[in-house]
């Protein structure tokens, strides 16, 4: 297979320090990473973003919430709806994670494709986080380049397992940033945020259930809407073996998930930025090689 050299982002701060035994895989970050290297997808090295500032944030983000977390200052009952205390090591990791999106966004723009080795913070809202996310990432990079006059038209495509609530929270009343949600109608978070199309999927559904919704909806979808950008959120988390996903995806359906979103995008013309989004598996080593997926797929198809 020719791969091509995809731009990747990755920053020290995506990994932060969490307490021992804490069920959020932080260790994930490092170790893709590393994995990405040994395969040979970055053999200039990563580029590193730069941490995105208050004003940015705040573009997504309630003020006062934005300025909570930059002084490590959360109140203890938000820090019980994200699960785990904003430190400033946490801090710096999301506002590295937010800068990382937009620089990768970017990127996608001038060359077609580009990744993050970290983001997809869907299930932060705008008066705060929730759900292991702290600032929505995407959001915040939808916005900003909207602002700038990047991008007229978005869609962002989130496989992860859980609802994009947070992003469809975030991007309310922005008919032009789109969102797509297709997600275990049955798992978090519980209620929803409705967003523009969100598409709930039953318990347990196997690579084939799974690739017919995509392809019934997806190539529609993107014809339609003709955007000037993709933000794709590709979660793992919808694998078999994952602790909190309740589909039923081997490794070989999400690398063909990958390569089906990846090839739409491409067949059109239309860059297209990844972001990791949430998966979650003891098995570090494991999780990372499936976190790699949509790496792979980017350089055998840019």
């Amino acid at each position: 297979m020719i791969r091509h050299v995809v731009p990747i982002l990755f920053h020290p701060a995506y990994e932060a320090a969490l307490p021992e035994g804490h069920r959020f895989p932080m260790r994930k970050y490092g170790r893709l990473a590393e994995v990405l290297t040994a395969r040979g997808l970055v053999p200039c090295g990563f580029l590193r973003p730069e941490p995105a500032d208050a004003d940015l944030i705040a573009l997504a983000h309630d003020r006062a919430y934005v300025d909570a977390v930059f002084a490590a200052a959360v109140s203890p009952d938000v820090e019980r709806t994200i699960g785990f205390h904003v430190d400033e090591g946490v801090a710096a990791r999301s506002r590295a994670s937010s800068g990382g999106t937009l620089a990768a966004a970017r990127l996608a723009l001038a060359h077609g494709l580009a990744g993050s080795a970290a983001g997809g913070s869907h299930h932060a809202r705008r008066d705060g986080g929730r759900g292991f996310c702290i600032f929505n990432d995407v959001a915040v990079a939808a916005l900003a380049l909207r602002r700038e006059g990047a991008v007229g038209r978005v869609l962002i495509v989130d496989l992860d397992v859980h609802q994009g609530d947070g992003t469809a929270d975030c991007l309310s009343g922005e008919p032009d940033l789109f969102t797509l949600s297709i997600h275990a109608e049955r798992n978090y978070p519980i209620p929803k945020v409705p967003g523009d199309l969100d598409i709930g999927l039953s318990d347990g559904l196997d690579d084939a259930g799974y690739r017919a919704v995509l392809e019934a909806r997806l190539p529609s979808l993107i014809d339609t809407i003709a955007p000037d950008l993709i933000f794709y959120n590709a979660g793992v988390d919808p694998h078999r073996d994952d602790r909190l996903g309740r589909l039923s995806l081997t490794d070989e359906g999400l690398a063909a998930r990958d390569r089906f979103v990846i090839g739409q995008a491409r067949s059109r013309g239309i860059p297209l930025v990844s972001v990791i989004g949430g998966g979650y598996d003891t098995d570090v080593d494991a999780l990372a090689g499936r976190h790699a997926l949509v790496f792979e797929a980017m350089a055998a198809l840019a």
